[in-house]
């Protein structure tokens, strides 16, 4: 992509971001308490470490998240059958349901923007959703910032 082409890109990111941001969502979670809940439901019980790691925190901010979410019946810590030393991350049926009212709450707000968009338009981000599935999962560039102290609350 040309450079000015990823400005754009980078421009309507946010805006969208923004517009489903402003949607109301149940529950008071943070985005990192919303993204750990929705990799939970969709990846399994998950070391604390790798949970730090996809969400671009710290291991403490993590370890106090989770904490969190424990004393309000969303995750479970278990030991690791593999390694005793080791701590999973599990969802409980409660962070189940909130993360996928949640996600919900969202898909309508985007969708009630989608709605705004003609066919050839709302066919052509379709066809982007794998890249922009890829681009999500991609790890924090070097340098980036993470300020885990703040986010991950």
């Amino acid at each position: 992509m040309e450079t000015q082409e990823v400005v754009r890109l980078s421009a309507a990111l946010e805006r969208i971001a923004r517009l489903v941001r402003a949607a109301e969502l149940p529950g008071e979670l943070s985005s990192v308490a919303a993204s750990t809940l929705y990799a939970l439901a969709t990846e399994g019980p998950t070391r604390l470490t790798l949970l730090a790691a996809a969400e671009h925190v710290t291991q403490p901010a993590m370890t106090q998240l989770v904490r969190r979410l424990e004393r309000e019946g969303l995750v479970e810590r278990r030991d690791d059958p593999s390694d005793g030393r080791a701590v999973l991350v599990t969802i409980t049926d409660a962070g189940v349901a909130l993360s996928a009212e949640r996600r919900a709450a969202r898909a309508d707000a985007l969708g009630a923007v989608l709605d705004e968009l003609g066919p050839g338009e709302r066919d052509a981000l379709a066809a982007a959703v794998p890249a922009l599935e890829h681009l999500a999962a991609a790890p924090a560039p070097v340098g980036a910032r993470t300020s885990a102290s703040t986010t991950a609350r």
